[in-house]
């Protein structure tokens, strides 16, 4: 009974982060709006090199935080 416990212990947060892939619709507007932000900032005060250099690899990397 011991041994089920701790097994069901280790795994259980697994299952939380599995479920975290998702998003919502809060979460998807959350984005848009943070994107048009970005877009009215880099009108006003163009990326460099190095700031499109990042933003690409965040792209790539998925921009995981």
């Amino acid at each position: 009974m011991r041994k089920l416990l701790i097994a069901a212990m280790a795994v259980a947060p697994l299952l939380f982060v599995a479920a975290c892939d998702d998003k919502g619709p809060a979460e998807k507007t959350g984005e848009k709006i943070d994107n048009a932000a970005q877009s009215v900032k880099d009108a006003i005060d163009p990326p460099g090199p190095a700031e499109k250099a990042g933003r690409a690899v965040d792209d790539t990397l998925g921009d995981k935080k």
